[in-house]
């Protein structure tokens, strides 16, 4: 029983160890007296720490359990700056938090301890890393078969071979199979070169067959069939050759034109040098404490975000791009940046048992401000959405808006009008600033240099 302040999480309820509360705009977690145990060994075996202490487990403080009748314990772990879901990362995001999941059942075996699930969706980016969000995931160690084997290779494995041997779009089936591509469907998709990988043919192909032939969980793999009794090396062993299959698929992204915008200059001249100085003064204006920036390409202007002190999530609906982004976050240790791959004219939606378990783009927290740059003439043109609407969904988003906008004579702008009619007669400054005046505020306009395009500083009507 919880307070009438509180709302349950809509994506906990599957696990009766314990469930998600939000209470005044934090999120708690609460422990049922059926995983007392587990939750005691957690800490006595000294797995809690380490974890923590890697960076791999979300750390959390108890709180007082008044207002929650029942319960064993209530945590409130280090709160996230934003949730994202597997089939919004990259390739390098997937394979990072693969190998995380891993990292953390080797560990918890030599603590005593494992995983008795592990989807994708346990998993959040927090400083530029993968982290375990669940703390109930645990549970004391049983020399059986590992339950979780399957949802792994539904959730990692299947869509990173998928992305490496065919295509990284067909990382989105994990947004259709919210409990990981089915191992059948990934196998008939992959090409026959997929069996040559030994540890593809183990755990995809071998697996999917055992799956039709209804065997149990992990039959094919590392010695795991027989009497149901396993020594604790076959558990490690398994867990070793999961990370050999991970390991060994890569993908590289292609030099697509947009992965490679800014470095081929796109207008010339000191054009980017003068927009990244007047994104920074309107930053430095506004001090946001979170940003999204939306069409990011690889991020140039997300980190002058990030560099300012804002929690920034950068949005972009090229693979190509989000993977160059990643990459490049991590080699700069992470903090503050969360690339991310979404396209805007179809988000993510609401999924799940009743529309609830995954959050659709826009039910999550807004920004603070909201970075739209070079983005206005592709809604505008290549996807034939009038002003007004693209005016009301920045609307729908933060206080503060930097918006860019192409004109038909800016050499992209030619681009998009090359291949298709010119029906877009409202398409001009003048209409752009008289409809978004009907929502925003016009703060502040600059042209900027060697270029027709001018940015907009604007603060929402909606937020005033």
């Amino acid at each position: 029983m919880i307070s009438e302040r509180m709302k349950v999480s809509g994506a906990s309820f599957r696990d009766p160890s314990g469930f998600v509360v939000e209470r005044d705009g934090e999120f708690l977690r609460v422990v049922q007296p059926a995983y007392a145990e587990h939750y005691k060994c957690l800490f006595d075996s000294g797995l809690y720490e380490e974890l923590t202490g890697r960076g791999l487990l979300i750390p959390h403080e108890e709180i007082a359990t008044e207002g929650f009748d029942g319960a064993f314990k209530v945590l409130r772990p280090r709160q996230l700056p934003y949730v994202s879901y597997p089939y919004e990362w990259c390739f390098s995001q997937l394979k990072d938090a693969a190998l995380a999941t891993l990292a953390i059942q080797k560990t918890a075996l030599s603590h005593g301890m494992m995983l008795k699930d592990a989807p994708a969706f346990n998993l959040q980016f927090l400083d530029g890393k993968p982290v375990l969000i669940d703390t109930l995931s645990f549970e004391k160690l049983r020399l059986e078969p590992w339950a979780a084997y399957g949802q792994f290779c539904r959730h990692f494995l299947a869509p990173l071979a998928l992305i490496s041997l065919c295509d990284p779009r067909l990382g989105r089936l994990s947004q259709i199979h919210l409990d990981g591509i089915p191992l059948g469907v990934a196998t008939r998709l992959l090409p026959w070169r997929g069996r040559l990988n030994f540890w593809l043919l183990v755990h995809l192909y071998w697996h999917a067959a055992n799956e039709q032939r209804e065997l149990p969980p992990g039959a094919g793999a590392a010695s795991q069939a027989g009497s149901g009794k396993l020594r604790l090396s076959s558990l490690q062993g398994l867990v070793a050759g999961l990370e050999a299959a991970v390991k060994k698929l890569r993908w590289q992204p292609p030099k697509t034109a947009w992965a490679t915008y800014y470095a081929s200059s796109v207008t010339g001249g000191k054009y980017v040098e003068h927009k990244q100085q007047v994104v920074a003064e309107f930053l430095k204006s506004v001090q946001p404490r979170s940003v999204w920036d939306l069409g990011a390409n690889t991020g140039l202007f997300s980190r002058l975000a990030a560099d300012a002190g804002a929690e920034t999530v950068s949005f972009d609906a090229d693979s190509d791009c989000v993977e160059i982004n990643y990459l490049q976050t991590r080699k700069e240790g992470g903090r503050r940046l969360l690339p991310l791959w979404m396209d805007l004219t179809n988000p993510s939606p609401a999924l799940g048992w009743e529309h609830r378990e995954r959050l659709s783009w826009l039910e999550r927290r807004p920004p603070d401000m909201t970075l739209a740059l070079g983005l206005v003439h592709h809604l505008a043109i290549a996807n034939n959405l009038p002003l007004e609407r693209i005016r009301d969904f920045f609307g729908r988003l933060g206080p503060w808006l930097a918006v860019e906008f192409v004109p038909k004579e800016d050499p992209n702008a030619r681009k998009l009008l090359r291949v298709r009619e010119d029906i877009f007669p409202g398409y001009t400054r003048e209409n752009f600033e008289r409809e978004f005046s009907r929502g925003f505020a016009i703060q502040r306009s600059a042209p900027l240099q060697d270029s027709p395009r001018v940015l907009y500083l604007m603060r929402n009507q909606r937020n005033a």
